[in-house]
């Protein structure tokens, strides 16, 4: 017998915590909320080493977008891979900022408790775990410290968090303040039952006076007050200590089962801040108030999107990429006591009035997660983008990859989709001039870019030639030309919707710079040289080199506002579902003499049996969908659902390469769902095959939008035929606003192909050469 899982949760929900329920509803929307915070797994990904990725994730205990995180550590104290699942120690509990182990970490301390001799240095007092002694869910981490007999639990606001350590019987019980290497202070105010201090750890993208203030209150006097400083040397009986890398010991005798509990919050602004976020966050409210208020955060969000399906792991994948999804950006601003937004600036080191948000790389989301929020959280987006007003105004750029700071990673300009998809789906309060001007700033300015990441490197090549050339010192140029025509095409579309008609014309035909680097006699895109000659030799297997993070058969499909101009340069409909099916028919054969050994994102391409299909990094992932323009949904089906069921999995080996900012678990939120952004600017979305039997939308308007499928299983992964509110729908794509007026889109689903839904070429998704007349 078929059960719906979310159906029967919302009834024991229901009739068990009534009050939570009530509580937790989602502002002005009309939905019944359900415990979805338990479907999720924060574990799912972190099983990843730098050699092979399946996620390279960390636990992170937080609220959706919270100024801090909250993670185990596994690992020393700078290993970007903090948490790693088959270790088997523990050397605490830090605030975390990080968005990825390849950018690595900031701002980040740690709180570790024990019993018996003060063990205080990192290897000495990691203590053996077991997941099996462990809970971790979003807002809340539980672990049992066997080496101490301590357990030791955390539970997060967005600029705070509350510790809860029970202790055995001891004479001697220790919980440690470490605030890590690169410039630290720490104070005890044994009378105030106080650690306060900074840390100023970092890996670039900060000013010199960046500091995180911290404020550690605890409910138990001290009996022991110790400090360390420089080369973990003990200062015995003190109360401060700065230095390069210094920490705070507090003790106490304990009875068994007791509970020592910490408030902690911190701020980049200034101590006072971070005392005040604390009283604001936290104040007088229990352990258990504050993680109930975090559950309730967490739940909030999570029922915005509501799932029915007979597959419990489907669910939890579902909601573990859900809760990914919904980490970052993060929130960079805080209240001041006149309950103002303020922001310290990463990019100038002020304290000025307004948000900020970071942690984010743009070539990663541009892709799905901020259509996501276009859809799902335009109120949000509207602070984004005011967030990115703020950093063109402090660092006279936009951001690229930010943390906090602006960062040299990535390639790119990728912050102009960004923009152009929020105003063009109506995210309200932009200022479209200041952003335009940064927009048209980056697409035409070289000079006094802060880093080579930030604008565009090549754009004097680029805006003279229409690329970037292969032999002029400038690496990945290809990519980076495919990724400037079509940030030119979003450019092209903002202007033209704020009537600025002679920008548009331009970035139009810019938009179209695409077709300079196909090699008609191979049908690859291909680095080509300032000469206007193609790159030889050319091995469109060599990963790296003209490409960024793949190769040629990766690349080759970032057309994402011309597919059908791509289609004519392959010569047809047919040769181009050829090129597709290539990628996925040949072995998963490479050329890694760029990189020099196998990098990771092409041993995760290796093993996964696919093909040449890389669905471990972001340039290829929406490839699959284009077989929609071409009129063979049915293949995009098939593939899509294979994807969604082999290459992710609420485990911690459930992702196929990087997590990357919730990007690609945005890639499996929108495809199980049916759908996929594939050219953020357009207003479309494409379709290929709904994962569960039904699934609800409460959008932001108040307006609700249901997909639901019959004969929906494993087997039956095509579309048989579809309605859009009831009537019969033959599109490949789905329209936006069809989607925020609300309504009911409906599939039939079956085991074979039918071949003649969405057969006709106007049934086709976007393409600028095929709706527009401006090239």
């Amino acid at each position: 017998m078929k059960i719906k899982y979310l159906a029967l949760s919302l009834l024991i929900f229901t009739v068990s915590c009534q009050k939570e329920t009530d509580l937790s509803k989602t502002k002005s929307l009309d939905n019944p909320s359900i415990n979805l915070v338990d479907y999720v797994n924060p574990l799912m990904g972190t099983d990843s080493e730098f050699s092979l990725s399946n996620g390279n994730t960390y636990p992170a205990i937080a609220t959706p977008w919270g100024m801090n995180f909250w993670t185990p550590m596994t690992s020393k104290m700078g290993d970007g891979w903090t948490y790693k699942y088959d270790e088997y120690k523990i050397r605490g509990i830090k605030q975390t900022h990080q968005p990825s182990p390849w950018l690595n970490d900031y701002a980040a301390f740690s709180l570790m408790a024990t019993t018996g001799d003060l063990k205080f240095k990192e290897d000495e007092r990691a203590s053996w775990f077991s997941h099996k002694a462990e809970i971790v869910k979003p807002h809340y981490y539980k672990v049992y410290l066997a080496d101490y007999d301590v357990t030791a639990e955390v539970t997060p606001t967005e600029r705070a968090a509350h510790f809860k350590f029970t202790f055995p019987e001891s004479e001697k019980s220790h919980i440690i303040l470490d605030a890590f290497f690169k410039g630290s202070m720490v104070k005890i105010l044994p009378d105030q039952r106080k650690i306060i201090g900074y840390c100023r750890n970092n890996h670039g993208g900060v000013p010199e006076n960046f500091h995180n203030y911290f404020v550690a209150e605890f409910d138990k006097d001290f009996n022991v007050n110790h400090t360390w400083t420089d080369n973990w040397k003990l200062l015995e009986n003190t109360i401060t200590s700065e230095g390069g890398h210094v920490g705070a010991i507090v003790g106490f005798k304990t009875k068994k089962g007791e509970t020592v509990h910490v408030k902690v919050a911190s701020s980049f602004i200034s101590l006072e801040q971070a005392q005040l976020n604390l009283d604001r966050e936290i104040g007088k409210d229990t352990f258990i108030q504050t993680k109930e208020k975090a559950k309730q955060a967490w739940n909030a969000e999570l029922n915005r999107i509501q799932i029915e399906d007979s597959n419990i792991d489907n669910i939890r994948t579902f909601y573990s990429c859900l809760y990914r999804v919904l980490l970052f950006p993060r929130k960079f601003y805080e209240f001041n006591d006149a309950n103002e937004v303020v922001h310290y600036s990463p990019y100038n080191g002020e304290v000025l009035p307004g948000y900020m948000f970071t942690d984010n790389g743009f070539w990663d989301t541009f892709r799905a997660v901020f259509p996501f929020f276009n859809m799902m959280y335009p109120e949000l987006n509207s602070k984004i983008m005011k967030g990115l007003e703020n950093t063109y105004k402090e660092s006279g750029w936009l951001p690229e990859w930010a943390s906090p700071g602006h960062r040299d990673v990535m390639i790119g300009s990728n912050s102009a989709p960004i923009i152009a998809d929020a105003f063009l789906k109506g995210v309200k309060g932009m200022d479209t001039d200041l952003l335009m001007e940064a927009m048209l700033k980056n697409a035409t300015v070289n000079e006094g870019r802060p880093v080579n990441s930030v604008g565009r490197a090549g754009v004097d090549y680029y805006n003279k030639l229409g690329y970037v050339p292969y032999d002029v010192g400038i690496n990945e140029n290809a990519a980076r030309s495919l990724e400037y025509a079509y940030a030119d095409f979003t450019i092209a579309k903002m202007a033209e919707e704020l009537g600025k008609n002679d920008i548009a014309d331009v970035y139009y035909k810019k938009a179209m710079n695409y077709k300079k680097l196909f090699d008609p006699e191979t049908s690859w895109m291909r680095g080509k040289n300032k000469d206007g000659k193609f790159q030889t030799p050319f091995n469109p297997l060599k990963w790296g080199d003209a490409f960024t993070e793949g190769n040629s058969l990766h690349y080759t499909w970032s057309v994402f506002q011309d597919i059908d101009g791509l289609i004519s340069l392959m010569g047809g409909k047919e040769k181009f579902v050829g090129k597709l099916d290539e990628v996925f028919e040949m072995p998963p054969v490479f050329d890694d003499s760029y990189y020099g050994f196998t990098i990771h994102e092409i041993r995760e391409m290796q093993i996964v049996n696919m093909g040449n299909y890389a669905h471990g990094n972001q340039p290829i992932q929406h490839m699959i969908y284009l077989y929609n323009y071409a009129n063979k949904s049915y293949k995009a089906q098939e593939k899509v659902r294979n994807v969604l069921t082999k290459l992710y999995s609420a485990t911690p080996d459930g992702y196929c390469g990087d997590e990357d900012n919730g990007q690609t678990s945005a890639w499996y939120v929108f495809s199980s769902l049916g759908f996929y952004p594939v050219t953020p600017g357009a207003d479309e979305y494409v379709l290929g095959s709904p994962l569960f039997d039904k699934a609800t939308l409460y959008l932001e308007n108040g307006n609700t939008f249901v997909i639901s499928t019959e004969n929906n299983n494993k087997d039956n992964v095509y579309i048989q035929s579809a309605t859009l509110n009831n009537v019969d729908y033959q599109n490949s794509f789905l329209k936006f606003n069809d989607l925020q007026n609300g309504g009911k889109l409906h599939f039939k689903m079956g085991a074979t192909p039918n071949k003649d839904w969405a057969s006709k070429p106007e049934n086709t998704p976007f393409s600028l050469s095929k709706n527009q007349i401006k090239n």
